[in-house]
């Protein structure tokens, strides 16, 4: 189990993505957004998760920290909050420098706010610009981080221009490169 575990967490670093329709409904999360993106994250042929986006019209991807916007990620795989919750981690640093404590802090926040996924759970991230995230599995808020500079760099995990993964980036973002900068 744990050499599975590691693998899918490898996942997001070696990750390719595909602009595939992903299953579920498109009505959006957020009152007020439009579907921007979607993406298929695989790790050596197999599905890790379906990504989808959804931004305010006028949504300019340079400011996205200063945004309402929602991402939704359905799990093709198991993964217990605690691996998320570290990997996320290990990502937010890509996205700009903060301290240990704060690593551990936000770590055990994030953690207890998520639940365990398994195969076909959508996990939907809510960014409240000043306000944090929000985080809903269905119609249900399973949990929330009401720290404004934990969320836009949870959040710059995926649509920060120093993201590990500009392929998946750049498909969430699809509808909103015009001018064909990153």
């Amino acid at each position: 189990m744990k050499k599975i575990a590691a693998c899918a967490l490898l996942a997001c670093v070696t990750a390719t993505f595909l602009s595939k329709p992903v299953q579920g409904s498109e009505t959006t999360p957020l009152p007020g957004t439009v579907l921007a993106g979607q993406g298929t994250m695989r790790f050596f042929g197999l599905e890790v998760y379906q990504a989808r986006l959804w931004v305010s019209p006028g949504f300019a991807p340079e400011r996205y920290g200063d945004q309402p916007l929602a991402l939704a990620l359905t799990y093709q795989r198991n993964f217990t909050a605690q691996a998320i919750a570290k990997r996320s981690i290990e990502e937010m640093r890509r996205v700009a420098p903060f301290s240990n404590e704060q690593a551990e802090r936000w770590q055990a926040a994030l953690q207890a706010a998520l639940p365990d996924v398994k195969p076909g759970d959508t996990l939907t991230g809510i960014y409240r610009p000043g306000g944090g995230a929000v985080f809903r599995m269905g119609d249900k808020v399973v949990g929330e981080v009401a720290d404004p500079e934990f969320a836009r760099l949870f959040f710059g995990i995926w649509l920060s221009p120093n993201t590990s993964e500009p392929a998946l980036r750049q498909a969430l973002l699809a509808s909103r490169n015009t001018s064909g900068s990153p």
